[in-house]
């Protein structure tokens, strides 16, 4: 009984099963081996989830749903294109969940796969971050859509993953605005708006890479050839598309705008630059003058006004006339 228990354990935390008979919910966290039993009645549909399976773990479904090996092993390996590819007896699709760090500006991404079949959708999560549970509760606050069966779990797949995306862009925008901030801060701050705007366009790459192929995916689930989407969920997809279509034009303009951020930093470094240069030469021109004046009349040779007071007092006067003078034209043309 004890190794049942622990089996049983083990199993709900690698694999999560759910059973739509009739567009209801009537069965959930039921053993992998029944799906067979549930498959043999046409009017049934069934969620299968995977967090981070072996291909032992796999090989139990891969008979069952006649996938395909290199379908198999795509979802095992890492690293994968945001893709859907069309085999004989199903759909594989891979794409990405994503949360960007605001702390750090780093934008962190979680894979995952999905066997597409007419009564089944098999998810393979590659870690325990991916979303699934924000999956099901779309699921369930859209029950009444559940009549579409596969179609249905597949949009509410499709559109948390692509909300996601639009969440990361529109934090993306709400941390780059603040970096414009720092650009004209009193205080120069050009370590921390080079570091930040470095990490930020390496997050957008890495969004690019995501969001960019997420387009091809949906446009190409939307094709009546391939007869997976139901005709009374098209307006639920074409939304998911049209939402992919604006996190990807935002994300393109966030890059050039990063871009645009990094040149404005460094021309107002130069300025600066400049500007300093300016006062240091002026401040240096009005230093000169006391210096000639005062190593001129430090010559060992006799000169108007040598040893005597008034000698002094010219001088002291000559130095602040000019001095002055050198300031007040600096000052005018604005270079102090």
């Amino acid at each position: 009984m004890s190794s049942m228990v622990r089996r049983w354990s083990y199993r709900s935390l690698v694999a999560r099963t759910r059973l739509y008979r009739e567009g209801k919910l009537v069965l959930e966290d039921f053993p992998v081996d029944d799906i067979s039993e549930h498959l043999k009645d046409e009017g049934a549909c069934v969620w299968l989830d995977y967090c981070d399976p072996t291909a032992a773990e796999l090989a139990t479904i891969v008979a069952e749903f006649q996938l395909h090996p290199l379908a198999v092993e795509d979802a095992i390996s890492e690293r994968q294109r945001p893709k859907l590819d069309r085999y004989d007896s199903h759909l594989f699709l891979s794409a990405y969940a994503v949360k960007l760090d605001t702390e750090s500006g780093e934008l962190r991404t979680h894979e995952i796969g999905a066997f597409i079949t007419t009564h089944a959708l098999v998810t393979v999560r590659k870690d325990e971050d991916v979303p699934i549970d924000s999956v099901v509760a779309r699921w369930d606050e859209s029950i009444e859509l559940a009549t579409y069966g596969v179609s249905f779990l597949l949009w509410g797949l499709l559109d948390d993953l692509v909300d996601g995306h639009f969440e990361a862009v529109q934090s993306l925008d709400s941390e780059i605005e603040s970096l414009e901030d720092l650009l004209f801060d009193d205080a120069p701050r050009n370590t921390e708006v080079q570091r930040r705007s470095f990490e930020f366009r390496k997050s957008l790459v890495l969004l690019r890479r995501v969001v960019l192929p997420m387009r091809e995916v949906v446009n190409s689930l939307m094709r009546r050839d391939l007869h997976v989407l139901d005709e009374g969920m098209a307006p639920y997809y074409q939304d998911v598309y049209d939402h992919v279509l604006r996190a990807t034009e935002w994300t393109e303009s966030l890059r050039d705008l990063v871009s645009t951020i990094l040149e404005t930093n460094l021309t107002i470094q130069g300025n600066r630059m400049n500007l300093v240069m300016k006062k240091v030469t002026s401040w240096a021109a009005i230093i000169a003058v006391p210096t000639a004046i005062t190593g001129f009349y430090g010559q060992n040779i006799p000169f108007p006004g040598f040893a005597a007071h008034w000698g002094f007092w010219f001088s002291t006067a000559l130095i602040v006339v000019l001095s002055g003078g050198l300031y007040r034209s600096f000052r005018r043309r604005d270079w102090l």
